[in-house]
């Protein structure tokens, strides 16, 4: 027979029940926040799987874990106090990370690295290691990672380049009242965001957001070889905020040559070819192959009103045999393209000016003109940049 004590604690011990003692926290605050800051380097490895690194193509905050990282490293008296939750040994040298010079940061910086606010006034007072909304921001953002195929990609990019350079493409500023919503983002499309040119590569199925708009996951290819599985509602936030965010056009983006205008763009002026009347030998004996190609911003009829008094039109009347309405283009860069196409059917003739000065007019070529209009119809489809003149042809070739 059990005999009963007034001790509670040995009667139930005599029961087999073992008594659970209520542990009190110990810890001090910075203690709990270098838990709380090594527990999140520890979610981004179970996540990422591999331990987080320096660089400046990586995503802030893993180059932050890297630096709070490397210096728990060094720092002895944390390491037991971690060791519960180190299930990826990292404190150990097993996982290197890229030294980076942390000596060269002062206690207050070292301290926000590892997640640790420097003392207030007020010592009782304990901080979140992150806000809420950094933390939905950090989620919101996801981490680029090394594309593995991005010899596809590429092409695309260099190609993109030389159109922005020759006026086949141009950016917009990418704003709110643009007109350019985000279900208009789509696969194929360029951005500029961050100083890094980005590629829509694919856009995953449409998922409904918490707000009852529809999102999507992005594939976004960046040009420094690297890629993220970004949020289409995310992309657009990043855009807005960016200053410097704009989209490319595309190389046919709008009615570049159609005569018609859409509500968002601007006009940048007018193509036009002309003939000559002049009586020059030169020119009267190939009057059907010599043309002027130029750019105006303004109307054409106003540009050749006194063709015969300037040497630009080889002093005498004009004939304007096409035009072509463009928009959202660079004037300069577009009659730069074109010129540098029949560079080497430029026609070399010395005309005098009203003051018997002879002028050698750049503007004139010796090209047929339905060669002119398959230029035009490249400059459309964005393949003109491939494409120079061969006189001895008489047609278009693609170089290299």
């Amino acid at each position: 027979m059990v005999e009963f004590t007034d001790d509670d604690d040995a009667l139930l011990a005599e029961l087999g029940v073992e008594v659970e003692t209520k542990k009190i926290s110990a810890l001090t605050p910075v203690q709990e926040r270098v838990i709380a800051g090594f527990e999140e380097i520890v979610r981004f490895v179970d996540e990422q799987g591999h331990s987080p690194e320096h660089g400046e193509e990586n995503d802030i905050f893993e180059r932050i874990y890297a630096v709070r990282l490397e210096r728990l490293r060094t720092m002895a008296e944390f390491h037991a106090l971690l060791a519960p939750i180190d299930r990826f040994d990292l404190l150990s040298a097993g996982g290197q990370v890229a030294p980076m010079a942390i000596d060269d940061l002062d206690d207050d910086a070292l301290l926000a690295e590892l997640g640790v606010e420097a003392a207030s006034p007020n010592v009782a007072e304990l901080r979140h290691v992150r806000s809420s909304a950094e933390k939905r921001a950090a989620e919101e953002i996801a981490n680029r990672e090394r594309c593995e195929d991005f010899e596809l990609f590429r092409p695309l990019f260099d190609q993109a380049k030389r159109e922005l350079e020759t006026g086949v493409r141009t950016t917009r500023p990418f704003v709110k009242d643009a007109g350019f919503l985000k279900a208009e983002i789509k696969e194929g499309q360029f951005f500029i965001l961050g100083g890094q040119t980005a590629y829509v590569a694919a856009v995953g199925e449409a998922i409904k957001a918490p707000n009852g708009e529809y999102d999507a996951r992005l594939r976004l290819i960046y040009s420094n070889g690297t890629e993220s599985n970004l949020l289409l509602r995310s992309l657009q936030r990043a855009l807005y905020k960016d200053e410097a965010g704009r989209r490319i056009t595309e190389p046919s983006a709008g009615p570049l040559f159609s005569g018609e205008r859409a509500e968002e763009d601007f006009a940048s002026g007018t193509i036009y070819v002309l003939r000559s009347r002049s009586e020059l030998p030169s020119i009267a004996e190939n009057r059907e192959l010599i043309h002027k190609i130029g750019v105006t911003s303004g109307d054409v009829k106003r540009r050749i009103a006194n063709a015969k008094l300037d040497p630009t039109f080889l002093m005498a009347d004009v004939e304007i045999l096409a035009t072509y309405e463009l928009y959202n283009i660079n004037r300069t860069k577009l009659e730069n393209l074109i010129h540098r196409v029949f560079d080497t059917a430029r026609l070399n003739v010395a005309v005098n000016d009203r003051l018997g000065i002879p002028i050698v007019p750049k503007e004139w070529f010796l090209v047929p003109l339905h060669i002119i209009d398959e230029v035009v119809d490249r400059i459309k489809d964005g393949t003109i940049s491939r494409y120079v003149y061969d006189p001895k042809k008489a047609s278009l070739i693609e170089v290299d």
